[in-house]
């Protein structure tokens, strides 16, 4: 029997539990969409915002000739100004002896244009965009005037803050050598200076400070009047060098560089007609062993380079290997700085292309390069160079046997913690040498003094120095 009405209260009381379930559930998903909601909001505006930042990152260095002329143009606002000088300033800025070409690359900050300079090509270089980032010369504060610091103050002030650019100290810059006292720093920056009679302006100590700042200006200018085998600066307008212009060399090239832009009649020798490409290789690798051999004796500190790549590399017309990026570059007391770490293995004592060996007990690199100029030439420039693939039917003659081998043993010759420097490498260095020279033999007469010819000494005249 049913009651009267129960229908309707039972049903009434499932129904209301019904509803209060479907509100309850409706709540959650209303709060679930809205945390959804919310999430997604968030995860898009920080994609977003990532987004910008990167696109942001890729345009700063995003080479454009808009950019680089309105670069060029706020320096010599800044000449006009008389906040800047150099000898290239009034060619740039007043005469229009300086062509704008095109803008070659921008990275991290560093801006290298092309430009003509009185009809010759040269190649604009700064680390930095604007003059204002490069920090003053910290005297200037405390004088009403620059022209109150003579040449001698300015010689102790440069050699400072070359010594802390390189890494050196006053006790590391000489050193006795077969020929006697080496002072690179007192011969480059003394000499020069001291031959000055006037003082000098605000703006050619704040445009000689804002070079100093640049490594690789400094390396090139010390380097310059003492190697063939970098490239030379022609001159400068405040924060911006000039240097020659190179064609530099390229991975995809099995010649790693053009050799038709060298293939020059004065370098020819009579009655032979054009030299062959691989004439112009064994010429170029002669080159490449006499700037090892350069870098590693004839400076007061052996230089290293640590990123060996043949887009860091050109050669002149004669076939002079050139060292046209040095960023990488470092002499020995930076060197070994560098190189002392933390470790836990050999995996972290490597710095680019230079390497060291990891104390397992005191788990600190050593400092002292484990790897060298050489072995990285031969790996990186001489193995693609001389491998069979390129050489194709003379791979099998015996000299060519005889290079491979010895480019193979060179590329994976490491030295010792306690293996004298000279010992092995020099040998590998001398036997390439002999190789190459009896190819170059079989090949033809060579020249006299090998077939390279030193290259023009050039007198850097900007800022006296």
């Amino acid at each position: 029997m049913m009651l009267p009405g129960g229908p309707v209260v039972g049903g009434g009381g499932w129904g209301g539990g019904l509803c209060l379930l479907k509100w309850l559930g409706l709540r959650m998903l209303s709060r679930r969409g809205t945390l959804v909601f919310v999430l997604l909001w968030f995860g898009s505006w920080l994609f977003l915002n990532g987004l910008v930042l990167v696109h942001r990152s890729i345009l700063s260095d995003y080479c454009s000739d808009e950019k680089s002329k309105k670069i060029l143009q706020r320096l010599c606002l800044e000449f006009g100004e008389g906040s800047v000088t150099g000898d290239m300033c009034e060619d740039l800025c007043v005469l229009g002896r300086v062509e704008y070409k095109r803008c070659l690359y921008y990275e991290n900050g560093k801006k290298v244009i092309e430009a003509h300079w009185r009809g010759k090509p040269i190649i604009l270089k700064s680390k930095k965009e604007n003059f204002s980032s490069y920090e003053p010369l910290g005297i200037l504060d405390y004088e009403d005037t620059g022209e109150e610091l003579s040449a001698l103050d300015v010689v102790f002030y440069a050699t400072l803050e070359v010594r802390n650019s390189l890494g050196l100290n006053e006790e590391e810059e000489y050193e006795e050598r077969e020929g006697g006292n080496i002072s690179t720093l007192a011969k480059l920056w003394g000499k020069k200076l001291k031959m000055r009679n006037t003082s000098y302006s605000r703006a050619e100590l704040d445009s000689l400070w804002s070079l100093l700042q640049q490594e690789e200006y400094t390396f090139l200018r010390i380097l310059q009047d003492l190697s063939s085998h970098v490239a030379k600066v022609l001159g400068s307008c405040g924060h911006f060098y000039a240097v020659e212009f190179l064609s530099a060399g390229h991975t995809w090239d099995q010649n790693i560089f053009s050799l038709e832009e060298v293939a020059v009649p004065g370098l020819q020798l009579p009655g032979r007609g054009r030299w062959s490409a691989r004439e112009m290789v064994h010429r170029i690798a002669l080159s490449f062993l006499d700037m090892v051999w350069h870098f590693d004796n004839d400076f007061t500190h052996q230089l290293h380079l640590c990123d060996i790549k043949p887009e860091n590399f050109a050669i002149r017309k004669d076939l002079t290997v050139v060292a046209i990026d040095v960023d990488m570059a470092f002499f020995e007391p930076k060197m070994r700085d560098i190189l002392e770490q933390n470790c836990s293995s050999d995996e972290d004592c490597s710095f680019f292309d230079c390497s060291s060996r990891c104390d397992a007990v005191r788990r600190r690199c050593s400092p002292r390069r484990q790897n060298s100029n050489l072995q990285v030439i031969c790996e990186k420039i001489f193995q693609p160079w001389f491998s069979p693939t390129i050489l194709g039917a003379k791979a099998g003659l015996p000299l060519q046997v005889e290079l491979q081998r010895a480019v193979q043993e060179c590329s994976e010759t490491d030295r010792g913690d306690n293996e004298p420097e000279e010992d092995g490498e020099q040998s590998i260095l001398q036997r390439l040498r002999r190789i190459l020279n009896r190819l170059l033999q079989e090949e033809g007469p060579q020249e006299e003094g090998g077939g390279t010819l030193e290259g023009q000494r050039h007198v850097h005249t900007a800022l006296n120095f």
